[in-house]
């Protein structure tokens, strides 16, 4: 397919709305103008690129309504990223048409227009909460496939690392020692497997909770003297 088979398609959908439609004018693929309203522009691409959403954001400098056209998916529909691609589209103020070149149809999966994003407020606290409980920078940025040092990892470690050296203990017991106050619920929801319970109410580190402990020994101040 080529990039121009998509013409015929948009300039009859554009048509069929009113507008007068006129190919490459100027750096503009497609430019439509309906009376006395504001011109449209249409970028197209074979496929969704960054270097559509780059001509895209540059006629934005020029008029308000600037919509992207690509193909249609095939039988397998749109890629996984199809969210991810509207959500980029809406937050640039960017329209999207996906063009059937061979049924001549087109389909606007979303109109330009102003964006403002909804702030998520119990997601942006819990980040500011995970920050300000980690200790020190464990983790190193851009690494895939290691498990994340996390708050709630640091806490299970200092409970380990209290049952290491003080034996089987109860919850308030731990707590009171490490200064973990979730150390109840923590050792008894028991995500990683690091805790026994020998007796009720009462707990012990498990032979899983041994070897994390030798292998994060330098995740946190004291845990490798534990």
């Amino acid at each position: 397919m080529r990039e121009a088979d998509l013409y015929p398609a948009l300039k009859a959908y554009l048509q069929a709305q009113g507008y007068e439609v006129k190919a490459e004018v100027g750096a503009c693929d497609i430019l439509a103008r309906r009376g006395d309203e504001p011109p449209v522009v249409v970028e197209m691409k074979r496929s969704f690129s960054l270097q559509l959403v780059l001509q895209g954001i540059a006629r934005q400098g020029l008029v308000e309504t600037v919509y992207l056209a690509v193909p249609a998916p095939g039988p397998r529909g749109w890629s996984l990223r199809y969210r991810d691609i509207l959500a980029l589209c809406r937050r640039l103020g960017l329209g999207l048409l996906a063009v059937d070149p061979v049924k001549g149809g087109v389909d606007a999966h979303l109109d330009p227009g102003p964006y403002t994003p909804r702030r998520n407020a119990t997601k942006a606290a819990r980040l500011l909460r995970e920050f300000e409980r980690r200790v020190g920078d464990p983790n190193t940025a851009g690494t895939t496939g290691v498990p994340r040092m996390t708050a709630y990892r640091q806490d299970a470690l200092r409970c380990a690392a209290d049952l290491a050296a003080q034996g089987p203990s109860r919850p308030a017991e731990v707590a009171r020692r490490t200064g973990v106050a979730r150390a109840a619920t923590l050792m008894r929801a028991d995500h990683y497997g690091w805790f026994d319970r020998p007796a009720r109410g009462t707990y012990a580190l498990s032979p899983k909770g041994q070897a994390a402990l030798a292998a994060h020994a330098g995740a946190l101040p004291g845990l490798a003297a534990a």
